[in-house]
């Protein structure tokens, strides 16, 4: 009863300072399609340099996909798996590689989240913009290298913009 009462009490002494916030609106940075589009150049480009043919996504920091590209012969499941690290990444602010403990819980079960290595959050002065994924590499970690690679082609230039 004591902490039921407390509860309320603090509702009552709070109340007035939440009536009293401005109106106002937040403003969020995105990435340009041009941008988007230099990230998975980029990105194939540095796994083609290794041989590896791949599908990477680039979607914004909703996880809607502004750009996919699938490499000449890599394999048509990329597109998806891609797709889907990108939006994993970009749903928890996280690189997927570190998500592999919660692959097998209630989480890890949710439709579209892949919790395997290879998709990327993208931030610009510690803010979320965007998400890299990338599929077909022998490994999660070779395809988070690539996705480095493909962040780090425009990383500088997008701090500089912030």
């Amino acid at each position: 009863m004591k902490s039921l009462s407390a509860f309320i009490l603090s509702l009552f002494i709070s109340a007035p300072a939440l009536a009293q916030e401005e109106v106002s609106m937040v403003s969020t940075s995105r990435l340009t399609l041009f941008t988007a589009v230099k990230i998975a150049q980029a990105t194939i480009a540095e796994c083609t340099d290794r041989g590896i043919q791949i599908g990477v996504t680039v979607v914004d920091r909703e996880g809607i996909v502004q750009v996919t590209l699938r490499d000449t012969i890599a394999a048509q499941i990329t597109v998806p798996i891609s797709e889907r690290k990108a939006f994993t990444a970009a749903n928890f602010n996280i690189a997927t590689s570190a998500l592999g403990d919660r692959a097998d819980s209630p989480v890890g079960r949710v439709p579209g989240l892949l919790m395997s290595a290879g998709g990327l959050p993208i931030q610009v002065g510690g803010s979320l913009v965007g998400a890299v994924g990338v599929s077909g590499a022998p490994s999660g970690v070779t395809d988070e290298e690539c996705a480095q690679a493909g962040i780090d082609a425009v990383l500088d230039d997008l701090e500089m913009a912030m």
